[in-house]
């Protein structure tokens, strides 16, 4: 397993999320390819941590569905198939859907605000085509209404699922469909502050349901790599 030698060791606080997350991204980015396997080990010298939060990790990443690992034996990375990108992205848009329906009566100028900001650097972030500031930014957007619904099974399961779609979005937000997730944005913000608890609702959902996956002509089929 090739590890990064270029990573500075984890801040240690809250250390278990920081070694979620940089493993979480290091899969969904490529730097770790499906069917590679991954050693606690190697791990844990990479992030500079011991291997217990590692192994948490992997645990974690396994519920996701981005790794498998096999009881004494390996972990490896998932390769992403379309019936799980299509089920986490079913599952994800109906989150959405219901963040902002819970969201919109107690969005604040300076939320608007955050979002239309977020957007912005969105689409800059699209231009000038760097993908992974990209992501951060329509993160930090859809995080606003998921913040202010306050609903924590919610923000729990998504947290879970998200990652699953990863792929997708690095596909949508590397060719020209990407432009039309700027426009989505807007329309979404303009309603949310118009109190349009219903069609904001609907646009959160179809940005998230309109995450591209390749059709399929058989259940045999679902079960192929993507992309």
């Amino acid at each position: 397993m090739p590890i990064p030698t270029d990573t500075p060791p984890l801040p240690r606080r809250p250390l278990r999320e920081e070694v979620f997350g940089q493993l979480r991204d290091a899969i969904v980015d490529g730097t770790f390819a499906p069917e590679e396997q991954l050693r606690d080990l190697e791990l844990a010298a990479w992030l500079g941590v011991s291997r217990t939060p590692v192994r948490e990790a992997l645990l974690r990443l396994a519920d996701s569905g981005l790794v498998v690992a096999t009881p004494g034996r390996s972990t490896v990375v998932s390769a992403v198939d379309v019936r799980a990108v299509r089920e986490a992205r079913d599952v994800v848009a109906a989150l959405h859907e219901l963040a902002v329906r819970e969201a919109v009566a107690n969005l604040t100028p300076a939320d608007l605000r955050r979002m239309r900001e977020a957007n912005r650097r969105f689409g800059r972030a699209l231009g000038e085509g760097d993908v992974d500031a990209a992501l951060r930014a329509d993160d930090e957007l859809h995080a606003v209404p998921v913040a202010v619904a306050g609903n924590t099974a919610l923000a729990s399961v998504l947290e879970q699922y998200t990652p699953v779609l990863r792929r997708a979005e690095r596909l949508r937000f590397s060719t020209l469909d990407g432009r039309a997730s700027v426009r989505r944005h807007d329309d979404l913000i303009r309603l949310c502050e118009a109190g349009a608890t219903d069609d904001a609702a609907a646009v959160a959902f179809d940005t998230w349901h309109s995450l591209p996956a390749p059709p399929t002509d058989s259940d045999d089929t679902e079960e192929r790599p993507w992309p």
